[in-house]
């Protein structure tokens, strides 16, 4: 039964990803987008993962969403064709992901057991980590309990960060109602 729930989240998803790469109305882009971090949200719960589907909901959904939708009310409502050539922005995207993938050559093989990542701390984790903490998955045991203080930060700036922009773009039309305004008494 998980696997055909799976299998219908990854349809969604791979729809949605269509959909925003084809659209050109941004305010369908950006509840598209909200949509596709809520099916990846789900998507997440379905793998024992509530920690990181909470995020994506909060972040990816909600504050992601909003900030988009604020931005657009000081933004034209569709998408403009860019001044430059799409090939300046292939040469990007190719030379980018070449350093990206240099990059990666000095990493342990995939699975290997004698990597650094599995010598400090992680055998403890997988052997105490279900006595100690209790829930099924170990990612949960260790954002909300091992580094709970440190997941806390993390929300809190990530909060700081929405309310700063939130109080930026307010700032900005503030700025503009009170010159229009200023306009209108002269």
């Amino acid at each position: 039964m998980d696997i055909f729930i799976d299998i219908i989240l990854l349809t969604f998803l791979s729809i949605a990803a269509l959909a925003i790469a084809r659209i050109r109305k941004l305010f369908c882009a950006i509840m598209l987008f909200g949509i596709f971090s809520l099916v990846s949200a789900c998507l997440f719960v379905t793998m024992d993962a509530v920690d990181v589907a909470f995020t994506e909901a909060a972040v990816g959904t909600g504050i992601s969403t909003i900030l988009m939708l604020a931005t657009m009310a000081l933004t034209s409502t569709e998408e403009k064709r860019p001044p430059y050539q799409p090939l300046i922005a292939l040469l990007v995207v190719v030379v980018t992901g070449s350093v990206l993938v240099y990059g990666t050559m000095d990493l342990p093989d995939y699975g290997d057991p004698m990597a650094p990542i599995h010598q400090h701390v992680a055998p403890r984790y997988i052997q105490q980590s279900p006595a100690e903490v209790g829930p099924p998955n170990m990612v949960t045991s260790v954002l909300a309990s091992y580094r709970g203080f440190d997941t806390l930060g993390e929300t809190a700036v990530i909060f700081t960060a929405g309310i700063s922009i939130y109080a930026l773009l307010g700032m900005r039309r503030r700025e503009d109602t009170d010159y229009h305004q200023e306009d209108d008494n002269v």
